[in-house]
């Protein structure tokens, strides 16, 4: 009776982890690029409960962080933005760019980088 137990403990598991293992794999991987604002904002604004919507929405906060990151390193004299203390969450702020950029669709065809650094120094003048 033990053995039996047993048995059926470890054949429950062996199926319980080919599911995982399934489930895991199932996920295809996806190609992410920007080159334009546009590019940015789509994967800013993806819809979180789309297939790679995380990946998506990581990819843009990377992205928007390190930019912004090297140009106020570059430019530590004349500033293009000035964030306000507290600043506004990135998420909130990434947010106000996907509706920036839809606003006008010309905006969608500036380079990526640019086009934030457009966004961010109308949103985040600095006095």
């Amino acid at each position: 009776m033990k053995t039996l137990f047993v048995a059926a403990l470890l054949v429950s598991g062996l199926a319980l982890s080919g599911e995982l293992v399934a489930s895991a794999t199932a996920a295809q991987p996806i190609t992410l690029r920007v080159r334009s604002a546009g590019d940015l904002a789509d994967l800013c604004g993806a819809n979180p409960r789309e297939p790679g919507a995380d990946a998506k929405i990581n990819y843009c906060h990377g992205f928007a962080q390190g930019v912004v990151d090297l140009e106020l390193e570059h430019t530590v004299n004349h500033k293009p933005f000035c964030f306000p203390s507290p600043a506004p969450s990135r998420t909130a702020t990434l947010g106000e760019f996907v509706n920036w950029v839809r606003a006008v669709p010309d905006r969608a065809n500036l380079q990526a980088s640019n086009g934030l650094f457009k966004f961010l120094a109308e949103r985040f003048p600095c006095k």
